[in-house]
């Protein structure tokens, strides 16, 4: 294997707020860890698939420490219909490449430094490096898909891909438009986000050769989940603490992605607060950020968010209702309470 020449930092400078996953969420994946172990294994068995020349490169994206959020839908959907078998742990790996992916290019487009605790690829070798292999992650993961007998997970991952890559471009269009209406913000979180989650909870059910309506139960299951976890994610950035978000605060609005709360204060904002709200996201002076945190208050926008999440993951449990009873269903029930609990922690 060549080696890349990296600035990746010491260990011990490099290990922050998301060098390890919450404990809480490390408690409530214990019974699908194997399964985890197993997926990271298979991400790590892909470097050697990439040139010689990028191995650099695939071992330093591939050997992450995130939650693997998405390979524990697909083990937990998978334990509801039955048990995860060798053919999910390859389908696991090749959403997170594709989840992997998009993160490199997000990196790029937002100029971020770090992420999960250490240099992003972007930041130790430059945009170009970074675009072109957040392409060949793209491309490698679409590979494995192919080698299914089937040509549906084919299909069904290339598919998702593209939604995801689509709602990026919307997201992207959207910068500092505060005119972005409601349904077309949620369009946005369904396409970039919660489509990953929804494919990780449908290929689950297709490779446990599920019935139709059992693979539609588990997929809306996703889309709900994957859509309360955005919004979460969004609030992170605005009500979170710093370790938490395992970032500086604000960062989102600061490049212009105009959140729900964010929108809902401007909503309620009489004329002039609107125009200072949009001149500090456009300008985005020192001072900005505690400007919004303080209108984000005053207009109350932390309750109807909190209660948009809640109403999300209501949906995503009654779509597990449609499955036949069964206990197996309780891994997912968990993951929505998991959530549930991580929002209530949020504060103004």
């Amino acid at each position: 294997m060549v080696a890349v020449e990296s600035k990746i930092p010491a260990a011990d400078a490099i290990a922050g707020p998301r060098g390890k996953p919450p404990a809480a969420w490390r408690q409530f994946v214990e019974p699908v860890e194997p399964f985890l172990d197993a997926v990271s294994q298979c991400l790590l068995q892909q470097v050697t698939a990439f040139d010689p020349a990028l191995a650099g490169y695939a071992e330093y994206t591939l050997s992450g420490n995130g939650k693997q959020l998405r390979p524990a839908l697909v083990a937990l959907a998978a334990h509801a219909l039955g048990t995860p078998n060798a053919n999910h742990v390859t389908v696991a790996a090749i959403i997170e490449m594709v989840h992997l992916a998009t993160l490199v290019h997000d990196d790029v487009m937002d100029e971020a430094e770090l992420r999960r605790g250490k240099l992003t690829v972007a930041a130790n070798w430059g945009n170009e490096i970074a675009v072109l292999f957040g392409d060949c992650l793209f491309a490698h993961a679409l590979t494995l898909a192919a080698g299914f007998p089937t040509p549906e997970v084919c299909r069904a991952v290339a598919s998702a891909t593209n939604t995801v890559c689509s709602g990026e471009i919307m997201q992207t269009r959207h910068r500092r438009n505060f005119a972005l209406s409601q349904k077309e913000y949620f369009r946005v979180l369904e396409m970039k986000t919660a489509e990953l989650f929804g494919l990780s909870c449908d290929l689950a059910a297709l490779l446990a050769e599920a019935p139709p309506p059992h693979r539609a139960a588990l997929r809306g299951f996703g889309m709900a989940f994957g859509t309360a976890y955005q919004i979460y994610d969004d609030c992170v950035d605005l009500f979170g603490s710093e370790a938490e978000a395992g970032k500086s605060l604000g960062t989102d609005l600061a490049k212009g992605k105009l959140t729900y709360p964010v929108l809902l204060a401007w909503e309620r904002a009489d004329p002039d607060e609107r125009a200072e709200l949009e001149t500090l996201v456009e300008s985005w002076p020192p001072t900005a950020f505690g400007w919004i945190k303080q209108a984000l208050r005053r207009h109350g926008t932390l309750k109807p968010t909190v209660d948009l999440i809640e109403r999300h993951l209501a949906q995503a449990r009654l779509s597990l209702s449609l499955l036949p009873e069964s206990n197996r269903q309780a891994g997912l029930l968990g993951a929505a309470e998991y959530l549930a609990q991580q929002t209530a922690l949020l504060s103004e």
